[in-house]
């Protein structure tokens, strides 16, 4: 008896068709479940690298408006700050003006003295 060794090629073609069918219907299958049209850099080079360009250009713009937040919250804290220092030297200033008024005795004017060094306390720990 012989022994003899055939080769379908129709199986084989076949075989290879199933086999492109299920590679297009994975990466179809990829493409539905990610909701992308690019998935990978073999779908578009060019557009993947496009994507990840302006995806850098998003982050960047996310923290640059995250910084601009932070700098106008610094600055209004500043500016509080320069608001108080106004009123405190508004203060100092009326003190000043009595304290040059002659119908001040000399207790009055150390009642002024002492609360104009709590003034400049209070300058000195806003400006810290």
């Amino acid at each position: 008896m012989a022994l003899t060794i055939a080769t379908d090629y129709g199986y084989l073609r076949a075989e290879q068709a199933m086999n492109t069918a299920n590679t297009m219907r994975e990466h179809a299958m990829q493409r539905l479940s990610t909701g992308s049209k690019l998935n990978s850099a073999a779908d578009n080079a060019a557009g993947v690298a496009i994507a990840s360009r302006m995806t850098a250009n998003v982050t960047a713009m996310r923290q640059a408006m995250t910084n601009a937040a932070d700098a106008q919250g610094l600055l209004g804290t500043a500016e509080g700050g320069m608001v108080e220092m106004e009123n405190i030297v508004q203060r100092m200033r009326e003190l000043v003006t009595q304290a040059a008024n002659d119908t001040l005795n000399s207790g009055d004017r150390s009642k002024v003295k002492v609360e104009m060094d709590q003034l400049v306390d209070e300058l000195d720990r806003i400006a810290a």
